[in-house]
């Protein structure tokens, strides 16, 4: 120990341990039931091999001896006792051989899917600002290439151990009745392989981890053209080849070098082997030297010559098993360190209630905010206040800050400085998804689900019956009733084009369905990012007449580019460069002739 420090190989063995455990743990709490009988299997299987050698020594010594008595029908008698026990025992190792499979299968899929489970749970609870991060994809990317799968091989793998310790065990103990020296050619013929498989998993992992950005970039290319979002400028711009060049020589370079870990290792194997094998035929001829001279009998010579073979098989697994946990646990680690990621949006120990209803309004003061990995300061020194059951705008050239005000708001980010409160509680002291809950998003970005049109107005409040009323109620109100009623089975009709039977809808279409999402919670603050541009004229005009008699009595944030959406709000904010410069009503703001005046002019000209 160094400066009060473990020595890193000590650290190294403790991390490793703990990530078994942390393995073993989530093994058991998947399946109890089925892990608890893979244990009972493996202490029988563990056991059969030693019953099988002693019963066929037992055959061949009786066949020996029955060549030479006088009753050949009581030796055969004998000897068919023997084989009868010996098929007996052939049949009961198949059995619980079938038995184990079955139970590995089912205890394999039970462990894959809770960890799926896991994986789904962990990327949904991740704060938004890991998105803005190649590294938290790079862990992602990771985590579910490997965890699907290791922790099931880590329970296989420890089975398979137990079993083959018991087994050696046994047939050590054999062995060294019959000579030490079997023992030690046994053991000293397995180690050199399982070392060279432990060295190579460390130079396959690191590779992998140095690569995974590269495998990264092969999946976009190949996501790029295969999926419907790229498809048209794909072929309009005549992309495809460009694309599926880079793929290829990606997972060319990946390929070559892979190979070149993967003939390094074949080769340092083959080395391996020969002297392997020159022990163990060197081992055989001295059992048949001793079995010559008469010292033990042709059961025994059977007997010791399948024991070492069997032991190598049991040595082999135990130590591949050994180095298995190894590599297993080398590639989990990939798993826990996208699990133990921290959030960044802390849920308080003991969240005030959400002001309901809201007294004061909302107040931004002093907020400064910057994304994570970004130099640009996206919101500086922002100071306004929303009054409840006040519309408000904000107004802005794109990347003024408009949308990342709305996420702060949310809370899908804390500001860097300043706070932002409800009736003067800080959001910080709310339960987000209690404040969630009471604000109805629409983003300009919002999410296409292909699903039925049911479901995609419904996601707006889960928390409400399918079947109830509100469904049809928010789909009139987004002007999104129509849409759905010519749809071949209307509310049931799958969206998009992913499944069977589904209708693909145009983006204001889209759009009307993602409003009537919005529309569906009944909250007292309402944002809507951009909630009309792709509507036209008259589809705009009709949503907006229906909006007004939403909104009354309800607090709500307009972002938009169209003015003839803006001025209906009580007051609007114009943001440049992540500061507001401007504020007002719609009339207020022409007459100081500022930047709104200027934009809106800009504007209004397109349509004299």
């Amino acid at each position: 120990m160094t400066n009060g420090r473990l020595p890193e190989t000590l650290k190294s063995k403790i991390q490793n341990s703990l990530r078994l455990r942390r393995a073993l743990g989530l093994v058991w709490q998947s399946a109890p039931g089925w892990t608890l009988a893979s244990i009972v299997l493996l202490v029988v299987q563990g056991l059969l091999p030693l019953a099988s050698l002693y019963l066929m020594k037992l055959v061949l010594d009786t066949t020996t001896a029955g060549l030479a008595a006088a009753d050949r029908g009581a030796a055969f008698r004998q000897v068919a006792f023997y084989v009868a026990l010996l098929g007996g025992a052939t049949l009961f190792e198949r059995l619980c051989s079938s038995i184990a499979g079955m139970v590995s299968e089912v205890q394999s899929q039970t462990v894959t899917d809770t960890v799926q489970d896991v994986l789904h749970s962990r990327s949904v609870a991740a704060d938004l600002e890991y998105y803005e991060s190649s590294q938290y994809y790079d862990t992602m990317h990771r985590a579910q290439a490997e965890a699907p799968y290791r922790p099931t091989h880590i329970v296989n793998g420890l089975v398979q151990l137990a079993q083959s310790c018991l087994s050696l065990g046994a047939i050590a103990g054999l062995l060294v009745a019959f000579h030490w020296s079997l023992a030690v050619v046994l053991f000293g013929a397995a180690l050199p392989g399982v070392l060279v498989r432990l060295r190579f998993s460390q130079i396959m992992y690191e590779w992998q981890r140095r690569r995974t950005s590269t495998e990264r970039r092969a999946w976009y290319y190949h996501w790029l053209v295969t999926n419907d979002g790229s498809a048209k400028e794909i072929r309009l711009f005549q992309l495809g080849d460009l694309f599926i060049g880079r793929y290829r020589a990606l997972r060319r370079q990946l390929r070559r070098e892979r190979l070149a870990i993967s003939a390094r290792r074949s080769a340092t194997d083959f080395g391996v082997g020969v002297l392997a094998t020159l022990a163990v035929y060197g081992s055989y001829a001295f059992v048949a030297y001793r079995t010559v001279q008469g010292q033990i009998t042709l059961g025994d010579l059977v007997m010791y010559y399948q024991a070492f073979q069997r032991g190598q098989g049991f040595l082999q697994g135990v130590l591949g098993g050994l180095a298995g946990l190894y590599e297993d646990n080398l590639f989990l680690s990939n798993f826990y360190e996208f699990m133990d990621l921290q959030p960044k949006v802390v849920e308080p120990a003991q969240p005030e209630p959400v002001p309901e209803p809201m007294r004061q309004g909302i107040t931004f003061s002093h907020v400064n905010f910057q994304y994570p990995n970004s130099q640009r300061q996206v919101l500086e020194d922002i100071n306004l206040t929303i009054r409840p059951g006040e519309t408000v705008a904000l107004v802005g050239e794109n990347g003024s800050g408009k949308t990342t005000l709305v996420k702060l708001l949310c809370r899908l980010y804390d500001p860097d400085q300043g706070t932002i409160a409800i009736d003067g509680v800080d959001l910080r002291q709310l339960a987000t998804a209690d404040l969630r809950q009471r604000i109805g998003v629409i983003f300009q970005d919002y999410a296409r689900y292909h699903l039925s049109a049911r479901e995609n107005i419904w996601f707006g409040d889960i928390h409400q019956s399918p079947d109830n009323g509100r469904i049809e109620a928010a789909a009139r109100q987004a002007g999104a009733d129509q849409v759905i009623g010519d749809l071949p089975h209307a509310y049931d009709t799958v969206l998009g084009k992913w499944f069977e039977d589904g209708e693909e809808l145009s983006m204001g279409q889209w759009q009307k369905v993602a409003l009537a999402r919005a529309f569906m919670r009944d909250c007292q603050i309402i944002v809507l990012d951009e909630p009309t541009s792709a509507l036209d004229a008259k589809a705009e005009y009709e949503v907006f007449e229906r909006f007004r008699q939403l909104a009354a009595g309800r607090t709500t944030v307009l972002i938009s580019h169209r003015f003839s959406t803006v001025r209906m709000a009580d007051r609007i904010f114009v943001l440049q460069d992540g500061r507001i410069i401007e504020s007002g009503s719609h009339d207020e703001l022409v007459r100081c002739n500022g930047n709104y005046a200027h934009l809106f002019e800009i504007q209004a000209r397109c349509y004299r």
